[in-house]
């Protein structure tokens, strides 16, 4: 018979979850992903979407994931290093190493696995990691794996950072991390300044490109390219799930770097090998981030395009920075708990689907309508969107 005293506890958990505003019940999409979704046999406006530009539901990724069934099968059957390597994985490797300019990369099953199996590999109880206070859930779950101590310095603040450096010289290693987008705010880090501190200190950087892959750039390789920086931080992860849509995580750099992830992440040795097809369409995602920068182009002109009416409406700060970002995540703040799930929940009445985004996601006061745009969205979807902002 199950533990009473235990079902008990998850009963008075949930509804304090209840109670507090933040129980959470995702809505079911009945279409693929895309710029717009059907829910309960009604279409919606999606601005929630990390397939920025579009991808996730292209007959050119389809096709290949197809083939690669064809060929492969689905399931990978094992772990990268027991049987369940297969050709595709070392394709998209390559492929990867090609796109990032680098020597080498490694992929994960997702970004998620990523950020944890290199943190803990790399970082130890005799080190210090130092982050970014708005990093990803999955950075700091990473840095706790490690149990390296921790450091957090207030959002791109690099004047803090570097006074942590400095009092922080008795450890054996110094490891910087930080989002090169930040996923709540839509802001860019200030990453020539982290690189210089990482050289001036003899510290290791760490890259999160998750949100600036195939975003940033003249080619799309993240915000690396984005600053023409020619020197590059020590370890570039990644992932294939938002611009590139399909699945996976990736660490790309020095040949030794990825080869010393194979003997030493836990989160690559232990797990199942992704799907050769999502290896083949994140084959196919790259080709097409590469060879199609007009994609890029129109996102950016649609994040220009919101930006501006936003600003008519009398939006005048988003996040941590003013409207204007070059990112396509624009995060509208209203603070209250219950006042951000009233303007989704009216969004929704009206047709739009953008999500409430509240504790413990983003700090208390902090709530906010989190906008992500993709290259698809059209002129009058935009327009669409802002007029039924009025109302808010």
């Amino acid at each position: 018979m199950a533990n009473q005293a235990f079902l008990q506890y998850i009963s008075d958990q949930l509804l304090m979850l209840k109670q507090a505003g933040r129980y959470r019940q995702p809505r079911i999409i009945d279409s693929p992903t895309d710029r717009r979704v059907m829910i309960d046999e009604k279409s919606y406006l999606a601005f929630c979407s990390n397939n920025y530009l579009g991808l996730a539901n292209g007959e050119r990724l389809k096709a290949a994931a197809a083939a690669a069934i064809r060929e492969y099968g689905w399931g990978s059957g094992a772990s990268r290093l027991i049987s369940g390597s297969l050709r595709p994985h070392q394709a998209l490797e390559e492929a990867l190493a090609r796109f990032k300019a680098v020597q080498s990369s490694i992929v994960f099953p997702t970004g998620y696995m990523a950020n944890l199996g290199v943190i803990s590999a790399v970082a130890g109880r005799k080190d210090t990691v130092i982050i970014d206070r708005l990093c990803h859930a999955s950075i700091v779950d990473g840095c706790r794996l490690s149990q390296a101590r921790l450091q957090v310095y207030p959002h791109c603040e690099l004047n803090v950072l570097e006074g942590i450096l400095k009092r922080s010289q008795n450890y054996a290693r110094r490891l910087i991390i930080t989002d090169s987008i930040f996923s709540m705010d839509g802001d860019i880090a200030p990453l020539p300044g982290l690189v210089s501190l990482a050289r001036q200190y003899g510290a290791i950087l760490m890259l999160d490109e998750a949100h600036a892959t195939g975003v940033l750039g003249e080619h799309g390789r993240g915000a690396v390219e984005h600053f023409k920086l020619k020197d590059e931080p020590d370890i570039v992860m990644g992932t294939l799930s938002k611009a590139v849509g399909s699945l996976g995580g990736f660490v790309a750099g020095n040949s030794e770097l990825t080869d010393f992830l194979r003997q030493r992440a836990r989160s690559f040795i232990y797990t199942t090998a992704l799907p050769p097809a999502a290896c083949a369409a994140s084959i196919a995602g790259l080709k097409i981030i590469t060879g199609e920068p007009q994609l890029r182009q129109q996102l950016r002109q649609n994040t220009d395009y919101l930006n501006a009416g936003l600003i008519k409406l009398g939006f005048d700060a988003v996040g941590s920075m003013p409207l204007g970002s070059a990112t396509p995540i624009i995060p509208i703040m209203l603070g209250d708990e219950a006042r951000v799930m009233q303007a989704a929940a009216y969004l929704f009445e009206h047709g739009i689907l953008i999500p409430g985004i509240r504790p413990p996601t983003v700090p208390r006061g902090k709530c906010r309508l989190r906008i992500s745009l993709m290259a698809t969205h059209t002129q009058a979807d935009l327009d669409c969107l802002l007029d039924i902002l009025r109302g808010i």
